[in-house]
């Protein structure tokens, strides 16, 4: 599978200077490089950008910036992201590899917990043509019930992690609080029939839901 996957990315187009110097920063000053999107993925999530003409994105997971580059830098002119993180210590990093790109007048960061954000920005009377969850995998039933009324008819879900390491295939499925929370999610989107899924066997599994008009 190495393999394989090594050959799409190399036959994929190639990340910009600012994903590749936010890759290696993120080897570099985090303990957790596993958890960038990659450049193939980075570039799935571009196209479905650019596919759905999607100018106002929200993501729910910053980490180290790099799939906000992806999603940011396939938007029209005008459009805008919202990206939400709950790590001030990354904010630095954050914030160069958007201004590295070009995309920091693009980008908005709100740092802080995660649902309260959405519960203001449901307030607020935010409306989203595409949303990508990325954050903490136990609360994915409660982010999906926060934005749903946020995505506009025919607006986009992108949920990553949905596969978890194939543990939400187990018999027995394992009882720690990740694995029942994305099993939970996985399972509310399948008797969703206010939108339509699939998941696609990328990396961790990425649910690609569409709210229906």
């Amino acid at each position: 599978m190495e393999k394989i996957y090594q050959y799409i990315k190399d036959h994929a187009s190639t990340p910009s200077e600012a994903l590749a110097w936010v890759e290696k920063q993120t080897h570099i000053r985090t303990n957790h490089a596993r958890m960038l999107s990659g450049a193939v993925q980075g570039q799935i999530m571009r196209m479905l950008v650019q596919l759905s003409g999607a100018s106002r994105i929200l993501e729910l997971g910053t980490f180290t910036g790099y799939s906000a580059i992806c999603l940011a830098s396939a938007m029209p002119e005008g459009g805008h992201l919202d990206t939400l993180e709950i790590n001030d210590e990354l904010e630095d990093l954050i914030l160069e590899g958007f201004d590295r790109a070009g995309l920091a007048d693009m980008i908005s960061l709100h740092i802080g917990d995660c649902k309260e954000t959405l519960r203001r920005f449901r307030e607020e009377g935010r409306e989203y043509d595409l949303v990508y969850m990325d954050a903490n995998k136990r609360e994915y039933p409660e982010y999906y019930e926060l934005i749903f009324d946020m995505v506009r008819p025919g607006g986009l879900i992108l949920a990553d992690n949905v596969l978890w390491d194939g543990k939400v295939c187990q018999d027995p499925l394992p009882q720690d609080k990740q694995t029942l929370g994305i099993a939970r999610f996985n399972d509310m989107v399948t008797e969703d029939r206010r939108v339509e899924s699939v998941i696609l066997p990328l990396r961790d599994g990425l649910n690609l839901i569409r709210k229906k008009a």
